[in-house]
């Protein structure tokens, strides 16, 4: 797959000449941002349809925290593995990702749930938003605030969770 991105940079840089601009696309277009934004959306299809199988059954809220619990569990196996290709199962390993990873998804839970409360219960959104006969008014909230979930997810995995140890500055 290096092989692919390889060749869309060389491509790019045919037509591109500003270094500042390919810096920027060849961070964009790589194998891991292709990679996260895959397994992003199959995080996304898992958290979905778990709230669909839940929300007509109690609270939006509790359907969501429901949902939010396997799309987490979900997403940390395959950031790890295929994302960001953080091989180790070792306890030391473990320790540090999966509660930064936990407590990551946490806060991008509660920035879900807010605005989930908001748009629901606040100012009622899901009546104007429902697509009749296609998809309801909170599908297409969750579906709108799960993209900023995502941005913010990859934001923190990338930074802070999987982030690659610099051992060359190391003494």
């Amino acid at each position: 797959m290096d092989k692919i991105f390889t060749k869309i940079h060389d491509i790019c840089r045919k037509f591109i000449k500003n270094e500042k601009l390919m810096n920027i696309i060849v961070k964009l277009v790589s194998k891991e941002v292709f990679s996260y934004l895959l397994f992003g959306v199959l995080t996304t299809v898992v958290n979905m349809i778990v709230f669909k199988i839940f929300k007509d059954r109690m609270d939006v809220l509790i359907a969501n925290i429901i949902a939010w619990v396997a799309a987490v569990i979900f997403a940390f196996v395959t950031n790890k593995l295929f994302v960001f290709e953080s091989k180790s199962w070792a306890p030391k390993v473990l320790a540090k990702e999966i509660p930064s990873f936990t407590g990551a998804r946490v806060l991008t839970l509660g920035i879900e749930e807010l605005g989930l409360f908001v748009m629901i219960n606040l100012l009622h959104l899901e009546k104007v938003l429902t697509i009749p006969s296609l998809v309801s008014g909170e599908m297409v909230i969750k579906l709108i605030i799960a993209v900023v979930v995502v941005i913010l997810n990859y934001i923190f995995s990338k930074l802070i969770i999987f982030r690659k140890k610099d051992f060359s500055k190391e003494g």
